[in-house]
C-alpha cells in the first residue's frame, strides 16, 4: 500500500492536533512499529509539509509497512533538527494487537472518565489501529487523557 492521499487523522485528532502541532496517532503507530521515539520539540522542528507526509504513511497491519517511513523521519530530523530519533526494540506482542482481551490501562482510563470500559465484543470489533489508539491514549496510569473520551465516542464505545 502506498501513502494516503491526506494525513491520516481520527476526527477527534483534527482539533486536538492543532494543525499537526502535536504528533498524530498514525505517526506514533509507525514510530512504535519501527522502534523509534521522537520528542514533541523534535516533531515541531519539522516543516509542516514534512509532518503531513509522515502522517500519510499507512497504518493497516494487513498491508506491508511502508519501508521508507524510518528513512524519511531520520532524514527529516537530521535536516531540520540535527538529531537522530531514539531507537528501541519494538514490542513483539503489544496488548492492542489482541482482540480477545481489553487492556487494563483502557479499563482504568474508562473508569477515570466515568464510563464503562469497552466490552470484549466491542473491543474485538475495533480495528488494530483503533485498539492502538485507545491503548496509547490510556498508557499513563492514573492520569486522565483529554482525547480518550472523544476517541471512545468516535469509535462508538461511549455517548
Amino acid at each position: 500500500m502506498g501513502l494516503y492521499d491526506a494525513a491520516r487523522l481520527f476526527n477527534f485528532e483534527v482539533e486536538s492536533s492543532d494543525n499537526l502541532r502535536f504528533i498524530p496517532l498514525a505517526v506514533r503507530f509507525n514510530l512504535d512499529r519501527f522502534g523509534m521515539r521522537i520528542t514533541l520539540n523534535q516533531w515541531q522542528m519539522l516543516p509542516h509539509d514534512d509532518r503531513v507526509l509522515l502522517a500519510r504513511f499507512p497504518v493497516e497491519d494487513e498491508s506491508e509497512i511502508e519501508p521508507n517511513f524510518d528513512h524519511a523521519i531520520e532524514e527529516m530530523l537530521r535536516t531540520h533538527a540535527n538529531v537522530e530519533p531514539e531507537k528501541f526494540t519494538p514490542e513483539s506482542d503489544p496488548v492492542w494487537a489482541h482482540a480477545d482481551a481489553v487492556p487494563e490501562t483502557v479499563i482504568r482510563q474508562s473508569s477515570l472518565c466515568g464510563v464503562s470500559a469497552p466490552s470484549l465484543s466491542q473491543w474485538a470489533k475495533l480495528d488494530r489501529f483503533q485498539r492502538f489508539a485507545l491503548a496509547k491514549l490510556s498508557r499513563r496510569t492514573g492520569e486522565l487523557n483529554h482525547d480518550f473520551m472523544p476517541a471512545m465516542r468516535e469509535f462508538g464505545l461511549a455517548e
